[in-house]
């Protein structure tokens, strides 16, 4: 056998790939965990100092070092990211897969920042990395718990695109009709968009008090309105809640280990890694 000194370069070359994707996509080894622990701690960092940076008194005081911070950071990322094209299998998937999307896009503030000033604070999208922590902390089965939640907001997406679209249509009309009642003594409905825009916030019972009705007629349509919201905000969460029971008997078989859902309820191990269920 060849041993490591004299191997040919071209394997040194494959080792020295397969080690750091070891390290870098996985975290079973103390060298994978500590740099993924590593990199969380980065990304908490770089997100904190972006905030920092957006607070005037600690701007005024500490910019110079605040940036300083931040690029050095974008640089190590980088790195990372540069690494990870390197040494993974397929790059095209890794590039289109979420994390890798999630990976170059919180990248790209800092460069626009050359161009595009106070393009940087978009950098808080790195926040979006830290979901790696599941996988590095072990959490696998919020994972699974997870899937049981996005398995049930796709189930209820028609009906809910069903409800939206009529609620849509509803204050269409209900903006139509405040306009008409409103905009001969009220300057605040000046147009049946800006009517609209009353109808959205006081349906959903928000109620910012920006736009309010004058007239008697205005008040008896926005206290039908307003009573109106109470039933219509039930409605998705009614959907949504009988989908996500409905979700949870059949997919609730959730491995604790890997966070592998979906199992046989006869199954005795998982189907993913084998941990006993």
């Amino acid at each position: 056998m060849t041993d490591d000194v004299t191997a040919p370069p071209h394997r040194k070359h494959h080792e020295l790939r397969e080690r750091l994707w070891r390290i870098i996509f996985l975290s079973d080894t103390p060298a994978g965990r500590a740099f993924d622990i590593g990199l969380l701690l980065a990304i908490v960092v770089s997100v904190v100092t972006v905030m920092l940076d957006s607070v005037p008194g600690i701007s005024e005081v500490m910019s110079v070092e605040l940036r300083a911070v931040e690029w050095v950071l974008t640089g190590l990322f980088t790195i990372e990211f540069a690494l990870r094209l390197w040494v993974v299998r397929r790059p095209r998937g890794y590039l289109f897969s979420f994390f890798g999307a999630v990976d170059l896009v919180s990248l790209l503030p800092s460069y626009l920042e050359i161009v595009l000033a106070g393009s940087h604070y978009l950098m808080t999208v790195r926040v979006l990395r830290l979901l790696r922590m599941f996988r590095v902390l072990k959490m696998g089965h919020h994972i699974g718990e997870a899937s049981v939640l996005l398995s049930a907001l796709r189930a209820s997406s028609r009906k809910i695109s069903v409800f939206m679209l009529s609620v849509c249509t509803l204050i269409c009309i209900e903006g139509t009709l405040v306009y008409l009642v409103e905009h001969g003594n009220n300057p605040a409905f000046a147009s049946i968009p800006q009517s609209m825009y009353w109808a959205i916030v006081t349906l959903t019972t928000v109620g910012y008090g920006d736009v309010v009705p004058v007239t008697i007629l205005g008040k008896l349509l926005a206290s039908v309105i307003m009573l109106t919201g109470f039933a219509i905000i039930a409605v998705p969460t009614g959907v949504m809640t009988a989908e996500l029971g409905r979700r949870m008997q059949t997919d609730g078989r959730i491995c604790r280990e890997c966070g592998w859902a979906g199992h046989d309820v006869r199954a005795g191990f998982c189907m993913h890694c084998g941990q006993k269920l």
